[in-house]
């Protein structure tokens, strides 16, 4: 199932017998149950568990496993961390207009006063919210996505105009279908190496709700901090700004600007993989980054 398809299909989990449900599921020692014990420990009737059941699995959430004359329900491989993290997310955030969007123009206004107007400002902190809300999953902790998504946007227009940028520190950017693997994982490698000898940002062509927890356990078995990096959608300033762009998996999403160099990255998505495979890609990553750093020019940390 693809991003947008499964976006859909998580917003059966805002009803809260379905959450139960796949809590239940996630829950369990071996990451299955049955419709029946499912029904006792929810105090309802077999016949209303089953119906949802039935809504999970026609969405591709939950996969039936029969086993004789039993059936048991596990969450798909597929989507097994977008449901962990869903559930662990808070309430929706309310709508980033009146006074909350003016307090966060406000502040960036100061943060970037003397760079950019007002009137800049607020545009990328409308549009920035508007791309956010048009993807039904990335509306929660809005308002505080809003204002740092406008915040990254505002930063790479800031560089990709500078005039002493050039022979300076060197932009990298990571691109992947979902920002939420790839991209993370060699961004958070890259950025572990080089520290502040590299500006080094991601960006997805369809990001998902939030970086993978496997993806996380993948980089702090190494060492590795995600470091509060959150899915975004690619945006046109965050290519000006780079000097390397790097696509993995995302087709022809970037637009082409002379002066950067553009590679691709052959790389096996993360999603729906266990974490031994995970690893490999990781490990590839890593080597890679390495090779890329070797290329850069950047001062002697």
């Amino acid at each position: 199932m693809d991003s947008v398809g499964s976006t859909t299909a998580l917003r059966l989990l805002a009803d809260p017998t379905r959450a139960r449900i796949a809590s239940m599921i996630l829950d369990s020692p071996d990451g299955r149950q049955l419709v029946g014990k499912m029904a006792d420990a929810l105090e309802l009737r077999q016949p209303t568990v089953s119906h949802h059941v039935r809504a999970l699995v026609a969405e591709g959430i939950l996969a039936r496993q029969p086993e004789g004359r039993i059936v048991w329900y596990s969450v798909a491989p597929d989507q097994l961390d977008r449901v962990s993290d869903y559930l662990r997310l808070p309430p929706e955030s309310p709508p980033v207009d009146g006074d909350v969007l003016e307090r966060i123009v406000m502040d960036l206004s100061t943060r970037f006063a003397g760079t950019f107007s007002r009137e800049t400002v607020e545009r990328y902190v409308r549009e920035s919210r508007d791309l956010l809300a048009r993807r039904a999953h990335l509306t929660r902790l809005l308002p505080s996505m809003t204002s740092r998504f406008a915040a990254d946007r505002l930063d790479a227009l800031r560089a990709s105009t500078d005039p002493t940028r050039e022979g300076g520190i060197p932009d990298v950017l990571f691109v992947c279908v979902q920002n939420a693997g790839r991209s993370q994982l060699a961004a958070a490698i890259l950025r572990h190496l080089a520290g502040d000898r590299v500006r080094v940002r991601t960006a997805g062509s369809e990001p998902a709700d939030a970086v993978r927890a496997v993806i996380v356990t993948a980089l702090d078995e190494i060492g590795v901090p995600v470091a509060g990096e959150y899915p975004k959608p690619l945006t046109d300033e965050v290519v000006r700004a780079s000097d390397v762009v790097i696509t993995m998996g995302c087709g022809d999403a970037c637009p082409i600007y002379p002066g950067r160099s553009y590679l691709d990255w052959d790389l096996e998505d993360p999603v729906g993989l266990p974490l031994s495979r995970v690893r490999e890609i990781r490990d590839d990553i890593d080597a890679r980054v390495r090779a890329l750093l070797a290329t850069l020019k950047v001062n002697a940390a």
